[in-house]
């Protein structure tokens, strides 16, 4: 089976992507991510040009990787010194990393624009660099810069831009589509004359994705010859992006039956994508192929129905083959198979005949139709689904809520105080507490009055709170007036669930979903008690 390395960039070209900002500490993780996702090259940074590049590779000296070969990246040497004199190229070699990456200009407009340099003198910048490195480390890697754009203005100079690099030692040229502006054709069409002019060549594509055929592209390449593709993890990178090395990965292994990261560690790229997602502080593309949440979420019911009989019908690949997994979505487009799936997900075995499904699906569909969307709300969904079994939960009453907020001070906090009146098994429970704002303050107030009855009750954190608003729900008066729906999240020492409520008044909408929250709970430790 013919072997792909992958080389990623995601420290260094992913780095460079807007509302993206890695600390040392951030790389270093992400660093041994990679390592274990099986990654062959990580580009690590540019050591010459910023101080947390600089620390990275300093603290990096101290860590060991299994699999991954730390790369530094840097560009060729300055027109007016020679390498040894070249403060970058040297910053490259402090680094200690057994392979360099450099990068060249070869597209003539950048030699004479960009750099104000002859044509001749860009090619022995190439290939003195090259040669400098070559003689100091195992390996030296070219990135042709601007390579597609370049072959299209100057197809030789381009071409004499990769003999240089070539002849010069480099392990592997890498084909640069740098402004992401190049479509598949041309990709192939420019391949396959290097291919021409440098048969013996290795070479390799780094892909933008600025005409979002940056996977499409590196996927092209590889299949004319290139034995390496550079991209990052969730496609980060400048501007609109690098190859996305999550559609590449599996596309290559899965599609082409290519060997590049291997199918054992190929069931880890949804939680690597994910884990670098949270270390970037960036919310995760819901709708990212193979690995987002919505890869392989299910909502029409003739899907549904259909994936019930083979996943075949509606999934290109098995989810788990990625990390990912198969989810189906309770909406107002759903269907019969929509509840009897979520019901066996839950634990609960529902004929299709059985009078409760079309129950549901009626309240289903109406209460989707007022803004509930029990597809984020797995907890919420499941108590509605009790009650229509006919086992509403009974834990406690709702008599009253009160909720005052105030603020005394133009630069003071403002002061929220709530007070709850529920009756528990009989007993009429009155009790107040003051929160950071009113949902806060309704949680507490009100597991202040359950506690006693409840101990468990106190191992609850509240996780996260969400408010959205709704256009175009029943009723909708539109501006400050509107319907919103409120989440939350909650957990214990067992797991984390998600609750919903919706009305025009958010501290109602945010009452329901508390209360569904607390119900939630006190249900689940029936459940365990019972085991």
């Amino acid at each position: 089976m013919k072997k792909i390395t992958i080389y990623d960039t995601t420290l260094r070209d992913g780095a460079q992507a807007e509302e993206l900002n890695l600390t040392t500490e951030d790389k270093i993780r992400i660093a041994h991510k990679l390592d274990e996702l099986g990654i062959h090259y990580i580009e690590a940074g540019w050591p010459g040009s910023n101080p947390t590049d600089k620390k990275f590779f300093d603290e990096i000296k101290k860590h060991t990787f299994e699999f991954a070969r730390l790369t530094a990246f840097g560009s060729t040497h300055l027109a007016k010194k020679t390498p040894a004199q070249d403060a970058n190229l040297n910053a490259l070699l402090a680094a200690e990393t057994s392979v360099i990456t450099i990068f060249g200009k070869s597209w003539d407009l950048h030699a004479t624009t960009a750099l104000g340099i002859p044509l001749e003198r860009n090619l022995e910048l190439i290939s003195n660099s090259i040669d400098y490195l070559c003689q100091r480390v195992d390996e030296v890697i070219f990135d042709a810069e601007h390579f597609f754009d370049g072959y299209k203005n100057n197809p030789e100079y381009a071409l004499k831009a990769l003999k240089a690099a070539y002849q010069a030692g480099a392990s592997r040229l890498i084909l640069c589509d740098t402004n992401g502006g190049t479509l598949t054709h041309e990709v192939a069409a420019t391949i396959s004359a290097v291919r021409k002019a440098l048969p013996n060549a290795s070479l390799g594509i780094h892909a933008h994705n600025d005409s979002e055929m940056a996977v499409a592209n590196s996927i092209e390449a590889v299949r004319l010859g290139a034995c390496q593709v550079q991209g990052t993890i969730n496609g980060y990178g400048e501007r609109c992006g690098n190859a996305n090395l999550c559609s590449v990965i599996p596309n290559l292994e899965l599609k082409m039956g290519l060997e590049t990261i291997g199918q054992g560690n190929l069931e880890r790229l949804t939680s690597t994508s994910h884990y670098i997602s949270e270390i970037a502080n960036l919310r995760p593309f819901m709708r990212q192929p193979f690995v987002g949440a919505s890869a392989f979420a299910h909502k029409g019911g003739i899907h549904v129905s259909a994936i019930l009989k083979d996943a075949k019908t509606y999934e290109h690949i098995i989810p788990e083959t990625v990390g990912n997994e198969q989810r189906v979505l309770l909406s107002d487009q759903a269907g019969k198979s929509n509840i009897l799936f979520k019901a066996r997900e839950l634990g609960y075995e529902l004929g299709k005949n059985d009078p409760t499904v079309d129950l549901l699906l009626r309240e289903l569909k109406q209460k989707e139709s007022m803004g509930y969307e029990y597809s984020v709300a797995d907890a919420s969904f499941e108590l509605v689904l009790l009650e229509a079994l006919g086992t509403p939960l009974n834990y406690f009453r709702f008599q009253n809520f009160f909720v005052v907020d105030a603020k005394r001070e133009e630069d003071a906090e403002p002061f929220t105080e709530a007070t709850v009146i529920v009756d528990v098994k009989g007993q009429v429970e009155h009790t107040a507490a003051t929160g950071m704002g009113p949902v806060n303050a309704l949680d507490r107030a009100l597991r202040k009055g359950l506690e006693r009855f409840y101990p468990k009750l106190s191992e609850v954190k509240l996780l996260d709170f969400k408010v959205r608003v709704l256009s175009g729900a029943v009723r909708d008066t539109g501006g400050t007036a509107s319907f919103v729906r409120v989440l939350i999240e909650t957990g214990d020492k067992h797991e984390r669930w998600t609750t919903m409520g919706v009305s025009h008044n958010i501290i109602e909408a945010s009452w329901q979903a508390v209360v569904d929250s607390v119900n939630y709970k006190l249900f689940k430790d029936d459940l365990r008690d019972t085991l």
